[in-house]
């Protein structure tokens, strides 16, 4: 099973440089030369972004010149080879045995889509306190009553299954277009959501 792991980046040059270290060293550590591929997608940057990608050896780019989020997502899908597409967040930095859990969840039957939360790496300590708290005691039980949750800068998804339900919604611009695409793709298999899945990232979007 092949896997595609995609990066949409804007203006991304001061963070994408360690998120494609990390995501580089996991690939390495997973040691099955050809069955992971990584993608960068430069969504319309006016800065570094799209020079830093084609310069890191490993990754491939993807222009997608319409800005918008769910339209950097779909052109990673159209420009992918794998079954299963993984996509993380420019500042992401993948943790050890990232690759080998997703592709693992993938192996279960039915499942078209996996995700897992998001562990904040600068921010102050009680914050990441709370945002451990939130995701047992409120988003663990939305998942269980729904049955689909995805956080979009840590999911991965069935290429065949997002074929099916017609791709990202580019009217989403940004905010929801997680939401969205998993309760979509829950009609059309099972939505894993799991705690142990979980993406360091940085809290600079908490204080927008």
């Amino acid at each position: 099973m092949r896997l595609s792991i995609i990066v949409p980046a804007y203006n991304e040059q001061d963070y994408l440089p360690d998120c494609l270290r990390h995501v580089l060293a996991e690939i390495a550590r997973h040691g099955r030369p050809g069955e992971v591929e990584l993608l960068v997608v430069d969504n319309a940057s006016t800065d570094a972004t799209a020079a830093l990608a084609a310069a890191t050896p490993g990754v491939r780019l993807v222009s997608e010149p319409r800005k918008g989020l769910t339209r950097a997502r779909q052109a990673g899908l159209e420009a992918a080879q794998g079954e299963v597409i993984g996509y993380v967040d420019a500042d992401t930095r993948m943790p050890p045995g990232w690759i080998g859990s997703v592709l693992a969840a993938f192996a279960a039957p039915g499942v078209v889509c996996v995700s897992g939360p998001y562990r904040y790496y600068d921010a102050p300590r009680a914050q990441r306190a709370l945002v451990r708290l939130y995701w047992w005691l409120l988003a663990m039980p939305a998942y269980w009553l729904t049955g689909y949750m995805a956080v979009g800068g840590n999911f991965a998804a069935s290429r065949a299954a997002l074929h099916q339900i017609g791709g990202f919604d580019p009217e989403i611009a940004f905010y929801g277009e997680d939401t969205d695409i998993a309760r979509r793709l829950a009609k059309a298999g099972r939505v894993r959501f799991l705690l142990r899945l979980a993406m360091p990232t940085s809290a600079r979007r908490l204080a927008d």
